[in-house]
């Protein structure tokens, strides 16, 4: 009989060391009640409860994780409809805060996120939502964080991810930089164009400077100006007469002849015959 009542005892007693031991992993922490009521925190590690008395209402993560927002429909100010997702990086630093504050603490943090997003983008024209994208993800940050202070939670960083037009505005973006570039390029080459200009006119003055300078020391300085303008004159007839388009020009060989023994023994002087002999009346 005593060794029955023994058994029994030991029994109990085992069954209620083993009720009263949780475990609580790194990273974890939960909420006891007592008769209903919070009782205390279980840190991770070996913890102690009353079995029958103490219940874990939660058991919940502290480290940091992550909220995806869907993409959510918002207008801007000039009434371009748009779609805007984002992503938040929250953590529960008070636990009984979380548990007890507030129902659904992520999905009040999804809410939170797309009323600020609506709210902020109605008061931005469409063309600035790209470019304040730094300042939007500033202000849901501090917005955020100041909400979810009583919540226990911090939010430590907001990002939204894409801001996407309906196609046809996107369309419309896409042919005007098309067109801004188209302009640029336009701008671009006549400039350059404007710039090979002036430096081929730049050139040919040198040139003429270089040559005048050259033919004031010489005193068959018109012989070597006639050679110099017929040579030119042979090129180019004959890059005419290379060219793919060329035309054909009908002209009189003797004419032609003559032009160019003319020009070749050309002297000028009120007293000089074209063919280098003196003329005298």
């Amino acid at each position: 009989m005593g060794s029955s009542i023994f058994a029994v005892l030991a029994l109990l007693i085992t069954g209620y060391s083993v009720g009263s031991v949780r475990i609580v992993n790194q990273g974890t922490e939960a909420l006891v009640e007592r008769l209903g009521r919070y009782h205390r925190k279980l840190r991770p590690g070996l913890n102690f409860i009353v079995p029958f008395m103490d219940i874990i209402v939660l058991e919940e993560s502290t480290r940091e994780r992550l909220l995806d927002v869907e993409p959510q429909p918002a207008i801007s100010r000039d009434n371009v409809s748009l779609d805007v997702d984002a992503v938040v990086y929250w953590k529960v630093l008070d636990l009984e805060r979380t548990y007890y504050a507030i129902e659904d603490v992520e999905a009040a943090i999804r809410e939170l996120v797309i009323t600020t997003l609506r709210s902020r983008i109605g008061t931005m024209p469409f063309e600035d939502t790209f470019s304040s994208r730094d300042d939007l993800n500033k202000l849901l940050l501090d917005q955020l964080d100041e909400a979810t202070e009583a919540w226990g939670v911090k939010v430590t960083r907001v990002e939204v991810q894409s801001i996407k037009p309906p196609d046809s505005v996107l369309e419309s973006m896409q042919q005007q930089q098309a067109a801004e570039l188209k302009r640029r390029a336009t701008v671009l080459e006549a400039q350059g164009d404007q710039e090979a200009t002036v430096k081929r006119a730049q050139g040919t003055v040198d040139s003429i400077q270089l040559l005048t300078n050259v033919l004031k020391e010489r005193t068959d300085s018109r012989e070597i100006l006639n050679f110099l303008i017929a040579q030119r004159y042979v090129d180019a007839n004959q890059k005419l007469g290379e060219s793919d388009n060329s035309k054909i020009v009908f002209m009189d060989p003797k004419a032609l002849t003559e032009g160019l023994v003319d020009l070749m023994n050309y002297k000028t002087g009120p007293d000089q015959h074209p063919s280098g002999t003196d003329h005298h009346p």
